[in-house]
């Protein structure tokens, strides 16, 4: 009984590692192919649970996923024979599985190194054609497309397909960017002075229309202040001359009064007349007659 129970135990184990190496599963992100002694039979493995032949059959998954590869920082030459350091990166993923296997052997870091040389030998034509201003702002996004496209093409040989390339940064070296803010900064300064000088211009015209509009205000108010004060003046006679013919003697000792006001206003004035003079006529009578 005892060795019945150990036979059934022995097939039972034997029976769970035959069925452990004889099925397998995909995962929903997973590409995977079928090997029989080494030789590729079958690619179009859909996810799932599988069967293969124990032994006999050996099975390779992959990342099916969209894969980000970081490319080293590298330095280009444009048209102008000027440096630069571009940044950038590329989204990337297996489209043909056996031929991603054949060219590589399956081997990411080996993908991923034939890849960053693709993009790399794309840009060095791409920034040869082009000046540091196009690359940099005006044709960035069509270099972006052109790479792209061309390293899809290349990576097709490789079963790999190539989603996009994008360009993350382009910087100057250290030097040429010193030389750059240099005359970045001068060429500001030229502006500024320029705006300086133009403003000060303007300061100036502003100031010399301001000064001349004062003059000709000044003037217009000193003529229109003469002539009301002379209007003044020609009314204030004719009211005088009007006022002192109803009673010529009393203008007369009125203008004598104010005259001897003004004379005697200090005690050390000194004046020489005859007694007898017009002038004191109103000190010896009130009624002016000699």
């Amino acid at each position: 009984m005892s060795k019945t129970l150990t036979t059934v135990i022995i097939a039972g184990l034997v029976a769970l590692v035959l069925v452990s190496f004889s099925t397998y599963t995909v995962a929903q992100w997973q590409k995977a192919i079928l090997f029989r002694l080494g030789e590729v039979v079958r690619t179009d493995i859909q996810p799932g649970l599988h069967f293969k032949i124990p032994f006999v059959n050996n099975v390779r998954k992959f990342d099916g996923r969209i894969l980000t590869l970081d490319v080293e920082p590298e330095r280009f030459l444009t048209s102008e024979k000027k440096n630069v350091i571009v940044d950038s990166f590329v989204k990337w993923r297996i489209s043909n599985v056996k031929r991603y296997y054949t060219s590589v052997l399956g081997d990411e870091l080996q993908a991923r190194q034939r890849i960053e040389q693709v993009i790399k030998d794309g840009m060095r034509s791409e920034f040869g054609k082009r000046t540091i201003h196009e690359v940099v702002s005006g044709e960035r996004t069509q270099i972006m497309d052109i790479l792209t496209k061309n390293a899809n093409r290349a990576a097709q040989k490789l079963g790999i397909e190539i989603v996009d390339v994008r360009i993350k940064r382009i910087d100057l070296p250290s030097a040429v960017s010193s030389s750059v803010y240099r005359r970045m900064e001068a060429e500001r300064h030229r502006v500024a002075k320029e705006f300086r000088s133009r403003g000060a211009e303007a300061a100036e015209r502003i100031r010399a229309d301001a000064d001349r509009q004062r003059e000709v205000i000044m003037a217009q108010a000193y003529r229109d202040a003469e002539a009301i004060r002379g209007q003044g003046d020609a009314k204030a006679a004719d009211i005088y001359a009007k006022a002192y013919t109803k009673n010529p003697e009393f203008y007369a000792f009125y203008r004598s009064l104010q005259a001897y006001r003004k004379t005697f206003n200090s005690k050390n004035d000194l004046l020489v007349l005859q007694p007898d003079s017009e002038f004191f006529r109103y000190f010896n009578d009130a009624q002016g007659k000699p």
